[in-house]
């Protein structure tokens, strides 16, 4: 049985609108109906439900949950997608805060080999 993709909330989208950062390498996109921020190619943060995700490095990853006590991001329970870590509700109300976690997630995706496009099928 899958899981069902909850739609994107309105505090999460409107925290994500106001955190992704601008410049000519960033675009966002949606996955899986939601939207999620690019740089290079690679995902660097994105909305699931009421949730706002970021990706890190594994050492920064490490940081977050055990100082900081962000959760592992897990779009289907049990299942967490590798190096990408939810911010807290707390976290996302302290914006000074919230940008420092996405401006260390782009930092890292931005350092990752761009991802070429996949062609479409046809």
């Amino acid at each position: 049985m899958h899981a069902k993709i909850p739609a994107p909330g309105a505090t999460a989208v409107k925290a994500f609108e106001e955190l992704t950062p601008v410049g000519p390498k960033i675009g966002v996109r949606k996955v899986f109906g939601q939207p999620a921020a690019f740089v290079n190619g690679n995902m660097f943060m994105g909305v699931f439900g009421e949730k706002v995700f970021v990706r890190l490095s594994e050492e920064e990853g490490r940081t977050a949950r055990e100082r900081e006590g962000l959760a592992p991001f897990e779009p289907m329970p049990g299942r967490p997608m590798r190096g990408y870590v939810v911010l807290p509700p707390k976290t996302l109300s302290d914006r000074v805060t919230a940008r420092q976690w996405v401006s260390k997630s782009l930092t890292f995706a931005a350092g990752l080999p761009p991802k070429v496009p996949k062609r479409p099928r046809g």
